[in-house]
Parts: C-alpha cells; structure tokens; sequence
C-alpha cells in the first residue's frame, strides 16, 4: 500500500471515528443525567473537536487551522474550569433539588 494511500484512508477511518465520537458526546451532553456528566461531555466535546480541527488541518494542508486548535484548547480549558467551580459551589437540598435564587432588585 503506497504511503499516500495509506494516510488518505487513515484520514477517512479518524473523520468515522470523530463523527461517532461526537455523536455519543451530545448524547451524553442532552441525556445527562447530573451536572458533572454535562461538564465532562462539554470537556469531550472541546477536545474531539481540537482533534476534529487537527485532522482537517491534515487533509487539506492548511496549518494556520492548528492555531485555532490551540486557541480552542485554551478557552475550553479555561470553561471547565470554570464549570467545575460552578459545580463545586452549588449549593443543594437534601433531596438534591437546587432552590431557585432570589432576584435582588435594584433600589
């Protein structure tokens, strides 16, 4: 098998993959069922679509798409870390129902 072959239907086996990939990740992000499900699913999410980004970059040969890989990395990172501390500071009933928070009108 000639090396160009051979990566041209390695492309197409890893665009399957991520496409199945993604697909079992927005499941998993609509389903949930709890809050940390969903931040790990939207953690998944980033990352196969880096990966997604990469693979792109591969096939067509254009590389500045990988700067926008990394840029993708850096504000997810920075998401789930903020998700997580969200999720960390909920506060809930015993019965795990979370109450609604007061508005605070402005006087």
């Amino acid at each position: 098998m000639p090396p160009d072959l051979f990566l041209l239907v390695s492309e197409d086996i890893g665009f399957v993959l991520l496409g199945v990939a993604l697909a079992v990740t927005l499941l998993r992000l609509v389903r949930g069922p709890t809050l940390p499900d969903r931040i790990l699913a939207l953690d998944l999410l980033t990352l196969l679509t880096v990966s997604l980004v990469g693979l792109v970059a591969l096939r067509t040969g254009v590389y500045v798409a990988l700067d926008i890989a990394l840029a993708l990395c850096l504000v997810g990172f920075v998401a789930t870390v903020a998700l997580a501390r969200f999720a960390a500071t909920r506060k809930t009933m015993p019965d795990g129902v979370v109450p609604a928070q007061p508005s605070k009108v402005l006087e």
